[in-house]
């Protein structure tokens, strides 16, 4: 057996399945407020409470967002801009500090359109991705303000929360035995 492979039992599939689509249905309740959405904070909890299985829930949402939105340019951002705040988020994960959280979280909101931009340099060339770049200044602001402002209020009420769900869910399970087919 392949000691890198991340396991995942039947009930953290239904966990990560339903934290991926509340992602994704808050994301799309905030949709009124221009670049203000949870799901910064929800990456960063994700990869802080569940390591590298932080994967599964975070591409549930990035699926859902295709599903709804279709792919175009913006789609292929979605493939690696939220990996880079979940390793991030990891990097940091003995940090205990609300603050500490809220100025990573704002942090990413500024850098976005930055952290965008280099599809738009690849796929259209320099003045496509400047110009992206540009266009993004305000929205990424706005997205600095609202990550601040949402991680400062939820990040560690949330991560007990979810700590306390993920670890109690963990130790509540019987000790699997092998079945004899591996």
């Amino acid at each position: 057996m392949d000691k890198h492979r991340v396991r995942v039992t039947l009930s953290e599939v239904a966990l990560f399945g339903v934290l991926g689509g509340m992602t994704f249905a808050a994301k799309v309740a905030m949709a009124g407020l221009p670049n203000i959405e949870p799901v910064s904070l929800m990456v960063m909890l994700f990869a802080v409470t569940f390591g590298r299985k932080a994967l599964y829930p975070i591409y549930v949402y990035v699926s859902l967002e295709f599903v709804l939105y279709g792919l175009n340019l913006w789609s292929i951002n979605y493939l690696y801009i939220w990996l880079v705040l979940a390793v991030a988020a990891w990097l940091l994960r003995g940090m205990t500090s609300p603050l500490g959280w809220a100025i990573l979280s704002a942090t990413f909101g500024l850098l976005f359109g930055t952290l965008c931009a280099p599809v738009y340099f690849i796929t259209g060339g320099w003045a496509a991705g400047v110009t992206w770049w540009i266009n993004c200044i305000p929205f990424d602001i706005l997205h600095c303000v609202g990550n601040f402002a949402i991680a400062l209020l939820l990040f560690v009420p949330l991560r007990r929360l979810l700590e306390r769900l993920y670890h109690g869910m963990r130790s509540g399970r019987q000790t699997e035995q092998p079945s004899g087919n591996e």
